[in-house]
């Protein structure tokens, strides 16, 4: 099995057209090479949003709340095979329909990624992985007044905001 700095990712231009490959690690490693990622907003019927809570020990935003669902496309893969695997993997999720909200780029110091954002509906049982330290469904209101109080992730407050939930 391959080191996790080792998987290839695929890199893209702004429309998803793949142009090349690289690893994990030079994704990143502030290259900026532009690289796919899948996100997916798990609400429940009563418009709640699923958020879960990133492990202290990860790399980059420890212990920050964070979108339902996200996860890189593997080289090889499509968008949909990536959503369904990642909700698989993180949430235990596999009846589910994905509606794709938006795509765009989202930047940081570290890394550059074409976000393909999606939505559903979902009331079945969640069993976050041991790659989550848990998660649970926050109300509309309870997100928008914790924003910019460092609880969340920047990158699911830079998308909530964009989405207008």
């Amino acid at each position: 099995m391959l080191d996790n700095n080792e998987e290839m990712f695929p890199i893209v231009d702004e429309e998803g057209n793949i142009t090349g490959a690289a690893t994990r690690k030079e994704c990143h490693s502030g290259s900026k090479l532009l690289h796919p990622v899948v996100h997916l907003h798990v609400f429940n019927s009563k418009g709640e949003l699923y958020l879960q809570k990133r492990p202290a020990w990860k790399d980059i935003q420890p212990g920050k709340w964070d979108t339902s669902v996200g996860g890189h496309v593997d080289l090889g893969e499509s968008i949909e095979i990536a959503l369904k695997r990642e909700a698989r993997e993180e949430l235990g999720i596999t009846d589910f329909t994905a509606e794709l909200l938006t795509h765009y780029v989202f930047e940081s110091d570290r890394e550059k990624e074409l976000v393909f954002s999606h939505r559903t509906t979902y009331d079945g049982e969640i069993l976050p992985s041991e790659e989550l330290d848990g998660g649970r469904f926050w109300s509309l209101a309870e997100i928008k007044n914790n924003l910019r109080k460092g609880i969340f992730t920047p990158n699911f407050e830079s998308e909530f905001l964009r989405l207008k939930f």
